[in-house]
C-alpha cells in the first residue's frame, strides 16, 4: 500500500471513530442564523470550491461587495429573494474531532413547527440573539421549544457584537436574562458565547476584539460538548419492522424479527416480553449484517430470534421482561401542531408510534401553552398551526409508550389525518418541561449515533 493510500485509510478510520453531534440553530428573523452557519462552514473549510463560487456569483448579482455566506444554507428561491429561512436546511460536515449534522431552522413565528422538526433529534440547540435587541418573544419561544423537546445542551450565541462595539456589559446582561429564563424551563446546560457571524469573531477563531471573553468559540464548543453514549442505562426497545421466514431448504424453520433498536441493548439468553400481547420468551440468537452476535445496541438494525414460536407482527415491541413499559389505551401528552388544519376535540386520527399505527380519538385538549410567559390557556377547544398544547387521546388498542423524559425515541409519536395521511401533530408523552433538579435532564441517555 502506498504512503498516500495508507494516510487516507488512517484518516478515514479516524473519522469513523469520531462521535456525531446533531445540532440545530434557532433565533428570530435577521438574527443571523444562516450567516452563522455559512461562516461556520466556510471558516472550518467545509465548503466545496464550486459552492463558494456559486455564492460569490449570487452575491455579486445582488450588488454585494463580499460573499453573502447566508446563501450557503438559504437554498430556496423565496429564501434568497426575501433574505429569510423558510424550510429546515440540513448540512453535513466534519472536523478531525467530530462529525456534525446541522439543521438551520426558520425564525418566523409561523415557522415554529419547522424548528420542532429540526430540533426533535438534536443533541444541542444554538439560539441566536441580536445583541442590539436582546432577549425577545421569539427567543423565549425557541428556548421553550428546546426545553419541551428535551434538548440536552443549549448555546446562547449573542450575535452582531460588532454593532454594539463589542461591549462586555451588553453580552453579560443578555446572557443573565436568557439563562434565568431557560433555567426556569429546566434546560440542563446553557453556554453563552459572544460572536459576530459577519466578521467571524468567536465562530471558528477567537476574537481579537473581545479579549474580555475567555470561553470557547462556537466550533470549539461543538467539538468538545459531551455527547452521552451510555447505552446500559437506556430502556431496551426493539420495534418490529418485519418478520423474516425464508422457508427455504437451507432455512426451513428460520423465524426472525427484524427492526432497528430504538434504545438500549439486547443480549443472547435474555428474557424478553412482546407487547402488547405480553407473551414472554428468550433470545436465542441475534443476526447483524449476516453474522451472529451475542449483543446488539441502538441504533443497530438486527434480526432477533426467540426460543418460542410467538405470534409477532410488524408494530409489536420487544422489550426486556424485567423492564417492560405499561400498556394503555389512554395517552396524555404535549403536542406541537404542525398542520394548517386545526386539531379539535372529538377528531378521529391515526397515532403512529415507532412501527405501529392505531386508530385514535382526541378526547380532550386541556390547555394550550402560551410560550411568551409559559402560562396555560385552559380548554382552548382546538390547536392551530404552530400551537403547543396538552391533549388526551383514546386509542383503539393498547400501546406501550414510554415517557418522553425517559426516551425521546419511544416516548414520541405522530398524529395523522386518516383521510389523506397528513401529519397533524408531533407528540411527547408524559410531563411537559423537565424539572431543573431532575438528574435525568442532565444527560442524553439515548446515545444516538446515526
Amino acid at each position: 500500500m502506498s504512503t498516500t493510500t495508507s494516510a487516507a485509510a488512517e484518516e478515514l478510520a479516524g473519522l469513523s471513530a469520531t462521535t456525531l453531534l446533531r445540532f440545530a440553530t434557532a433565533g428570530s428573523v435577521d438574527d443571523g442564523k444562516s450567516t452563522l452557519v455559512g461562516r461556520l462552514l466556510h471558516d472550518s473549510k467545509s465548503v466545496l470550491t464550486d459552492q463558494l463560487e456559486a455564492v460569490e456569483l449570487a452575491s455579486r448579482s445582488r450588488g454585494a461587495a463580499e460573499p453573502d455566506l447566508a446563501l450557503l444554507t438559504d437554498g430556496l428561491r423565496a429564501e434568497r429573494e426575501q433574505g429569510i429561512t423558510i424550510d429546515v436546511a440540513y448540512r453535513y460536515f466534519a472536523t478531525p474531532r467530530r462529525r456534525f449534522i446541522l439543521a438551520d431552522t426558520p425564525g418566523h413565528v409561523q415557522y415554529t413547527r419547522n424548528m420542532v422538526t429540526g430540533a426533535s433529534t438534536a443533541d444541542l440547540a444554538v439560539v441566536l440573539v441580536d445583541a442590539r435587541n436582546g432577549v425577545i418573544e421569539q427567543t423565549r419561544r425557541h428556548a421553550a421549544v428546546a426545553a419541551l423537546l428535551r434538548v440536552p445542551h443549549v448555546v446562547l450565541a449573542v450575535n452582531k457584537m460588532d454593532l454594539v462595539d463589542f461591549e462586555e456589559t451588553v453580552f453579560a446582561k443578555i446572557a443573565e436574562e436568557f439563562t434565568a429564563y431557560a433555567g426556569q424551563l429546566g434546560v440542563p446546560e446553557i453556554t453563552a458565547i459572544p460572536i459576530s457571524a459577519l466578521t467571524g469573531d468567536n465562530v471558528v477563531e477567537p476574537s481579537a476584539n473581545m479579549d474580555w471573553y475567555g470561553g470557547p468559540t462556537v466550533l470549539e464548543h461543538l467539538e468538545t460538548v459531551p455527547v452521552s453514549h451510555d447505552l446500559t442505562s437506556c430502556h431496551a426497545r426493539l420495534p418490529v419492522q418485519y418478520v423474516i421466514r425464508p422457508q427455504t431448504a437451507e432455512h426451513p424453520d428460520y423465524r426472525g424479527y427484524a427492526g432497528q433498536i430504538a434504545a438500549g441493548t439486547f443480549r443472547v439468553g435474555e428474557s424478553v416480553t412482546v407487547l402488547p400481547s405480553g407473551r414472554t420468551s428468550k433470545v436465542v440468537g441475534i443476526d447483524l449484517l449476516g453474522k451472529e452476535v451475542d449483543v446488539a445496541w441502538t441504533p443497530q438494525s438486527i434480526t432477533l430470534r426467540l426460543e418460542d414460536d410467538i405470534d409477532i407482527s410488524r408494530g409489536d415491541l420487544i422489550v426486556p421482561s424485567h423492564d417492560a413499559p405499561a400498556t394503555s389505551q389512554d395517552i396524555e401528552a404535549t403536542v406541537c401542531h404542525v398542520a394548517d388544519t386545526p386539531l379539535t376535540v372529538g377528531q378521529r386520527v391515526l397515532l403512529k408510534h415507532t412501527t405501529r399505527t392505531v386508530k385514535a380519538i382526541v378526547k380532550e385538549i386541556p390547555s394550550r401553552l402560551t410560550l411568551d410567559d409559559l402560562s396555560q390557556h385552559p380548554e382552548p377547544g382546538q390547536l392551530v398551526a404552530n400551537d403547543i398544547g396538552r391533549v388526551k387521546v383514546r386509542l383503539a388498542e393498547a400501546l406501550a409508550i414510554d415517557s418522553y423524559a425517559d426516551s425521546r425515541r419511544t416516548g414520541s409519536f405522530l398524529l395523522i389525518d386518516p383521510s389523506d395521511g397528513t401529519t397533524l401533530a408531533a407528540g411527547m408523552a408524559g410531563e411537559s418541561f423537565a424539572s431543573a433538579d431532575d438528574p435525568k435532564s442532565l444527560v442524553d441517555e439515548e446515545g444516538w449515533d446515526f
